[in-house]
Parts: structure tokens; C-alpha cells; sequence
């Protein structure tokens, strides 16, 4: 992706429109163009160079945009960390990236001084919107600089972006992704939605900017010329007054977050007519919420989606007009995507196997991880460790992760179709399902379940009513009632943590 290049191009086609609405300030594509350049220089004066690795561990702010789109002007790399990562799991992801300087948010729990007695690599720490003693103020940086264009060359199998999808506080798992790949997910969104894309367009973005959902936002933005409403967090009552008053026509978010859309009592006294296309990524039990919410904005398609931050995602959507929600759709014409048995063999329509991805989108593998890289492509397929199945008519549905999938005495249950009846109890706010061990069954399914303000649900009432959508082995034989479940950055449930208080002689879920 030629950043530099596209942020001219839009500087002069849209030149005061917002680029950025983050609560009361408006950023215009000139300005943000400005920003950015200004940014680069500054990199380029730290003696940042091409290939090297710029580490961002910031909140949803226009300063993350600016600093993803600095790096990429300058053909370094950019390794995006979550917010919410403590001072060891910041220090694993530096060491292992090799970052040399790090754009952050001062946090009370994090010493910038122990960061760079930590990492000999890491030659600069810029703060972000707070002067601190002994680093860079990254305001002083932007009006101490000429916001002009970086010539540089970037090449398009450069390493772009350093992905920590998981293992940050043990061996660290770093995704790669390359320049061209940055192409990957907007013209994955002009085919799917039939170029349903303007710039006249709103959209708004709750999602962590650190994770691939929330990066897309910003490429589409400057792809398409967009403006984009940017959320620090996700606030359901927050995210629907900001689609109703900034009119926004489109957005993608988890299946967790519909259902605490639809869980607020001022769910229904909102407008949402703007809305055109709505999307869902990330779980297989989602068409259910999506239904719900859709009934309020019956005027948007529904759209499904899979795809992984290997595969730069979206990789598979449902085409535009399709009633066919219980499907995550079909792929794009330039990705191949298949369904094997464990032996490598291709199956044929209807049969259960991992999903395999092959394509130019595909990760170039795990940064300095050769042997997870070659566990995962293998023969030029990405194995996703996703489960699925297609039709006779080449639609896509997702059944679980392999990780999901119980065996309850030589039976086969997969967590996301148990959750998904799980959900249509209307006492039920959220699920998961989960395997714990048995010694006569090797497996039985647990759920944990988040009952809806004013409920009273029984597991006797659970039982019977799984009973009528369930065969008997797949309902689940322990119950477990929470306030609420626990959530990662991007909204989804985080099943690791709830098998972790599922072992032997561990707490239970607060």
C-alpha cells in the first residue's frame, strides 16, 4: 500500500471533510494528511529506517492513526499492542519485535524507565498527549516538524505490520503482514459489498485499533475517503447515539457486542434508517443477534463474515441480498479456500474439517517462530484451525474452532451450535460452552451463562428448554451463573480464561 501516495490523493479530492470524528473535534483529510507527514519526518529525524520497528500502545485515539500511517509512510514496521497489556507483556512484545521506539499513553502501572532499562534495542520512548521526564513529547514532535512527503521506497513483500494475536506473557506470536497484504482488506470490502462503498459514507469504529477489525477501519477510510467515527471504547449506549446523530450507513462488530446493543432498555427509542449494510465477524452463533438487532434497521443487508488476522480478513462474506445468514458466504475470487480431514485430504460438500486458506493474503508467517510458521502453512495452505463445512452451492459455514469441539464418549459436540440455542433462551443475555473433564466420557460440556437483568432462569429450565433444540449428549451437565463473562479487547468471549477457573482446584467465575 502506497500511503503516501493515497493520503495526497485525498488531501486533494476531499480536502475539508472529516477524515476523523472523535467526540467534539473533526480532523479533514488535509489535516490528517499533515499530521502524518509531519510524524514521518520526525521518525526519519529519530533515525528510524526502513524495516525497522515502530511499537504503538495507545487508546483509540487519532494518535494511533497518525502513528500507523507515519510508520507505513516510511516503509518501517509497525507493531500495534493491545491497552490493556501489563509492563511484562509490553517488554515480551518489544524484546521479541526488536522495536525502537515505542509511541505510548503514560499509564500508572507502566514506567517508561524500566521499559528502556528493559530493552537495549529500544533507543526512543515518544509520549502521547502528557510531557514526561526523559522522552519525547509526541505534540512537540508534529509542530516541531515540516509536514512534507517522505520519499522513500517501500517494498510491497516488506513487512508492514508485527501482529501479537496471543502469548504475549509466554513465548510471544507475531503475525506478519506485508505492504501489499495492506491492500487486502479494502478491496476484500469493495468486492463483497458490490462497491456499496462511498465517500460520502460514515462509519464508526469501536474496535481495538490493535486488532485487525479495528485497523480496517482505518484503511478503508483512506482507501475510500470515509469519514470515520472513532470511539475510545465501545459504550453501547455511546456507539447507537453516535450511528443515530452522525447518520453512519455501515459497521462491523462482534456478535457480543449486538446482544449488549440489544440488551439496553433504550435499545428500540433509537433511529438507525442511515444504517445500509451491517456486519458480523469472529463467532458462528452470531445470525441470531443479528436478526434482532436487524429488525430495527430492516432497510441494512445483513452481512456475515469469517476470516483471521493471518488471512487478513474479511476472507469469506455473504454476498449483498442473501437471506443466507447461518452461512459466512464465499470467498473472494482471488483466495482459495478449502475444507481437509486431518490427513490433508480435501472433503467433499456437507463433510465437517479444518479450513485451509491460499492466497496472496495469506501471512508470510510468525516473526523469528519458524516452526509454528511451518505447522500452520502447509503446501501453500494456511490451516486456520477453524472448523467448517460448505454446501452444494459453495457457501462457507463455520462450526468452531478445533479447540471447540468436545468429544463426549466418542460424540461430537461443537460449543458455538450449543451456545447458539443457548442464546434463543429469552432469559439469556450471554453463553459459553466449554469441555471439562470426565473420567467415564473423557468430556462433558459446561456452560456459563449471563442472565438478563430481572431473570430468574433454573438449570431445570435450561435443561428443558435444550432439550427441545438438542440432542441429549450435547446439553450441557454443569451450569455456571455470572454476573457477566469475561471479554478480550475485541469484545469476544474469552474461553481460555473460563477453561482456566474450569480446572481442577481453580476459583469460579466472579
Amino acid at each position: 500500500m502506497d500511503v503516501v501516495n493515497i493520503l495526497n490523493q485525498r488531501a486533494k479530492e476531499y480536502a475539508h471533510r472529516p477524515a476523523i470524528i472523535f467526540g467534539q473535534e473533526q480532523i479533514s483529510f488535509v489535516q490528517l494528511k499533515d499530521k502524518v507527514f509531519a510524524l514521518s519526518q520526525a521518525l526519519l529525524k529519530l533515525g528510524v529506517k526502513r524495516g525497522d520497528k515502530v511499537a504503538i500502545y495507545l487508546p483509540n485515539w487519532p494518535e494511533y492513526i497518525y502513528s500507523y500511517l507515519a510508520v507505513w509512510s516510511i516503509g518501517a514496521c509497525s507493531v500495534p499492542l493491545d491497552f490493556m497489556l501489563t509492563e511484562d507483556e509490553i517488554i515480551s512484545c518489544l524484546g521479541h519485535s526488536e522495536a525502537v521506539v515505542l509511541i505510548a499513553k503514560h499509564k500508572a502501572n507502566i514506567s517508561f524507565a524500566r521499559l528502556k532499562e528493559s530493552l537495549p534495542s529500544l533507543k526512543q520512548i515518544i509520549s502521547c498527549r502528557l510531557r514526561e521526564e526523559g522522552v519525547l513529547n509526541l505534540e512537540e514532535l508534529l509542530t516541531g516538524s515540516l509536514n512534507q512527503a517522505p520519499d522513500l521506497e517501500v517494498k510491497e513483500r516488506d513487512h508492514a505490520i508485527i501482529f501479537y494475536t496471543s502469548g504475549t506473557t509466554g513465548k510471544p506470536k507475531g503475525v506478519l503482514i506485508n505492504y501489499l497484504q495492506l491492500y487486502a482488506p479494502p478491496k476484500s470490502m469493495a468486492f463483497f459489498v458490490n462497491s456499496d462503498l462511498s465517500s460520502k459514507d460514515v462509519t464508526i469504529c469501536a474496535l481495538p485499533f490493535s486488532h485487525l477489525g479495528g485497523l480496517i477501519y482505518i484503511q478503508n477510510t483512506i482507501t475510500f475517503g470515509l469519514t470515520l467515527v472513532l470511539m475510545e471504547r465501545f459504550m453501547p449506549l455511546d456507539f447507537l447515539r453516535s450511528v443515530q446523530n452522525h447518520k453512519v450507513n455501515f459497521f462491523w462488530i462482534v456478535p457480543s457486542m449486538y446482544y449488549a446493543l440489544l440488551q439496553l432498555k433504550e435499545f428500540e427509542t433509537f433511529d438507525l434508517s442511515s444504517l445500509r449494510w451491517i456486519v458480523t465477524f469472529g463467532a458462528s452463533n452470531s445470525p441470531d443477534a443479528l436478526r434482532r438487532f436487524h429488525r430495527f434497521c430492516p432497510k441494512a443487508s445483513l452481512l456475515n463474515g469469517w476470516g483471521l488476522t493471518e488471512t487478513n480478513a474479511p476472507t469469506v462474506v455473504l454476498p449483498m441480498g442473501s437471506k443466507n445468514i447461518e452461512s459466512v458466504g464465499r470467498p473472494a475470487p482471488w483466495i482459495e479456500v478449502k475444507v481437509f480431514d486431518d490427513h490433508g485430504g480435501e472433503l467433499k460438500v456437507n463433510a465437517v474439517g479444518e479450513v485451509a486458506v491460499k492466497s496472496w493474503v495469506v501471512t508470510d508467517g510468525y516473526f523469528k517462530d519458524e516452526a509454528l510458521t511451518g505447522q500452520t502453512i502447509r503446501n501453500g495452505w494456511f490451516y486456520t484451525g477453524d472448523l467448517g463445512r460448505f454446501d452444494a452451492e459453495g457457501f462457507l459455514y463455520i462450526v468452531g474452532r478445533k479447540k471447540e469441539m468436545i468429544k463426549v464418549g466418542g460424540e461430537i459436540v461443537f460449543e458455538p451450535e450449543v451456545e447458539s440455542v443457548l442464546l434463543r433462551h429469552p432469559g439469556v443475555a450471554e453463553a459459553a460452552v466449554i469441555g471439562v473433564f470426565d473420567k467415564l466420557r473423557g468430556e462433558l460440556p459446561k456452560a456459563f451463562l449471563a442472565v438478563k437483568e430481572g431473570e430468574n432462569i433454573s438449570e431445570e429450565d435450561l435443561r428443558y428448554f435444550l432439550r427441545q433444540h438438542l440432542a441429549h449428549f450435547k446439553i450441557p451437565h454443569y451450569f455456571e451463573f455470572c454476573k457477566e463473562l469475561p471479554k478480550n479487547r475485541t469484545g469476544k468471549i474469552d474461553k481460555e480464561k473460563l477453561r482456566d477457573v474450569s480446572l481442577p482446584n481453580r476459583r469460579s467465575v466472579p
